[in-house]
């Protein structure tokens, strides 16, 4: 696990989060036949991080490099370091759960973060973890109809209205970097729990969100690709979403 300690700093109008600190923290290591010692409870003064599982893939540190850039405080754990109960926990703003190898069931505790903690915490899915929150609400992940998508780039349309969480200030289509084979099938998507937020020109999904918890959404794209070039607006807006989630449930969570 590592860490990184950041504060928030200016407005909407300056456009972004500036960094403000740095500490990394090695993993705990635990020795053969024991269990390492999960996590203690984020005292209550100090902010709580977002929380990054993940799903052993390199991306994640882009991903991660972009919110440190952007000033977010976050903790990143692998989807087998913590149970479910450690994250509750620890009381996370946000969670973000981050894109990696084979299906969602390969995906340690990311499938059960979104249904038990999706409810009452933003949750952003990148790649896999769109594929996790498909999975979770009754969608069928299915290979790619044209094959793997390795490094392609791709115009993404997206809804003004129900995309405007994630997509505000990006161009509509934007250019998007693809890596994966696997996607939520369109045919048998649950039009009764999510909402298709973003496509592909041939009618792929590459975004959606639950309709009831608008907080849980997720892309099939890379945002933290150097090809995706309005990438870090997305991570931003997902900055600034847990930030007004935040305000509006005060005192409830």
């Amino acid at each position: 696990m590592w860490v990184v300690f950041a504060l928030l700093a200016g407005g909407p109008e300056k456009g972004l989060l500036a960094l403000r600190g740095r500490r990394a923290v090695k993993p705990v290591v635990a020795a053969a036949g024991s269990t390492a010692p999960a996590p203690a409870s984020v005292p209550s003064t100090v902010k709580k991080p977002i929380i990054v599982i993940d799903n052993y893939d390199s991306f994640t540190y882009n991903l991660c490099q972009y919110m440190g850039e952007l000033g977010v405080h976050f903790e990143v754990y692998r989807n087998d370091e913590l149970t479910i109960e450690d994250v509750k926990r620890m009381k996370p703003r946000g969670i973000l759960i981050s894109p990696g190898p084979g299906e969602p069931q390969d995906s340690g505790i990311s499938l059960q973060t979104v249904l038990e903690l999706g409810p009452t915490i933003p949750i952003f899915g990148v790649c896999m973890g769109l594929q996790c929150i498909g999975e979770a609400f009754g969608g069928k992940i299915i290979r790619v109809p044209s094959g793997v998508m390795h490094g392609k780039s791709s115009p993404v349309h997206y809804d003004e209205v129900l995309g405007k969480a994630i997509f505000e200030g990006l161009s509509n289509p934007f250019t998007a970097a693809r890596y994966h084979s696997l996607v939520i099938e369109k045919e048998s998507f649950p039009h009764d729990e999510l909402e298709i937020t973003a496509w592909t020109e041939d009618g792929l999904i590459m975004a959606a969100r639950h309709k009831k918890y608008k907080h849980i959404q997720g892309v099939q794209f890379h945002p933290e690709s150097i090809i995706t070039p309005e990438g870090k607006r997305i991570i931003l807006n997902f900055a600034r979403y847990v930030e007004e989630f935040e305000k509006q449930t005060s005192g409830t969570r």
